[in-house]
């Protein structure tokens, strides 16, 4: 307890959080994409509830993985070596998680720019419209990122309790924006394909990260928010095109 006050009395303790919490919200909208692009594949009744248990599932992974911090700082170590890098655990997530991503991300795109395709629409749909199969995705992404968050929160701070509350409030935060970013993406489809751009970019980050590349994170999403900004000029254009067209046809 004297720790905690301590802690709260510290200016520096008050920059790590935020610091943190910033990091943490960062991390989150990639696994928030996610659950996003997934969800939106479900029928209407099942999706706000399996956003809830997929974030809430990520929330228990990350206090969870918290929990075992002596251990987390272990899958630091290198396992074996290869090409002249030192493979440990965490770089074997990163690769297996940031392929699945990939391999996910082109099956989507595939499956948008090719619907006619109805064999991968039955086999798509009958993956993703299959509520466990969902969740059973989500969690091993969930996963993924949540020991990617945790590694970083050890990185940044030395203080579990400064953790504990920048991983619950980041959570709060993908709780809070999981159905505006979903219904966001359901009715711009050409987001739906920037989405799965980015995932898609994220993958190889992560596959990168595994192989000890390191890839500055401030790059990447430089180049997220320029596209999004992009995309979002698009719309505006899209959007006064069709006020012009209904004004024209009004006349």
């Amino acid at each position: 307890m004297d720790s905690i006050l301590a802690l709260m009395q510290d200016p520096a303790a008050w920059i790590a959080l935020i610091t943190l919490i910033v990091m943490e919200v960062v991390l989150g909208i990639d696994n928030l994409i996610f659950i996003s692009i997934l969800t939106n594949k479900l029928p209407p009744e099942h999706r706000v509830q399996a956003r809830r248990i997929g974030i809430g599932l990520a929330l228990i992974m990350r206090l969870g993985l918290l929990g075992t911090i002596a251990w987390i700082v272990q899958l630091t170590t290198p396992v074996f070596e290869a090409f002249g890098h030192g493979f440990s655990w965490k770089d074997m997530i990163l690769i297996a998680g940031g392929l699945f991503l990939v391999w996910k991300a082109t099956k989507e795109i595939h499956h948008n720019v090719d619907p006619v395709d109805h064999k991968e629409d039955m086999v798509g749909g009958a993956v993703a419209s299959s509520f466990s199969a969902a969740i059973g995705q989500i969690l091993l992404l969930d996963l993924v990122f949540s020991v990617d968050s945790i590694i970083t929160a050890v990185g940044m701070t030395p203080h579990l309790p400064i953790m504990v509350v920048a991983v619950v409030v980041a959570v709060a935060v993908m709780l809070l924006a999981a159905n505006p970013l979903a219904n966001f993406i359901e009715r711009n489809p050409t987001i739906v394909m920037l989405a799965l751009a980015f995932l898609m970019m994220i993958g190889t980050t992560l596959i990168a990260e595994g192989m000890g590349f390191h890839v500055p994170k401030g790059y990447v999403y430089a180049a997220m928010a320029f596209s999004a900004l992009v995309e979002v000029l698009n719309m505006i254009s899209r959007r006064a095109r069709e006020k012009k067209n209904k004004g024209a046809t009004h006349h």
